[in-house]
């Protein structure tokens, strides 16, 4: 394993915990946070959630939550508004990064 994907690692399991933020709309910001994730709601209905990929590669993810999308992810927040995200997002290009969202921490898939 590489030295900085080990010391990023050891920074996404004791670095404070990925939070969500909370947008009206349908649509992502153009940029968004570096650590955060984004939930776009529109007339009280979650739509999608995006973040940077945590590998530190920067790219945009977009993962849709809506109910009636085919590709969907499920979200939930604890008291502490640390976001869990449900199935894993595996990125099949690119980085092909591959991880869960857990209590806002990041667990990788290996």
């Amino acid at each position: 394993m590489k030295v900085v994907t080990w010391l990023r690692r050891i920074w996404d399991r004791y670095a404070p915990a990925r939070r969500l933020m909370v947008i009206d709309g349908d649509t992502l910001p153009t940029v968004l946070p570096t650590r955060d994730l984004v939930l776009t709601r529109d007339d009280g209905d979650d739509w999608s959630v995006g973040m940077r990929c945590p590998c530190g590669c920067g790219e945009r993810i977009e993962l849709m939550v809506l109910e009636e999308a085919h590709t969907r992810w499920d979200i939930t927040i604890d008291d502490a508004g640390r976001p869990t995200l449900h199935p894993s997002v595996w990125r099949k290009s690119g980085c092909r990064s591959h991880f869960w969202m857990r209590r806002g921490r990041i667990h990788w898939c290996d």
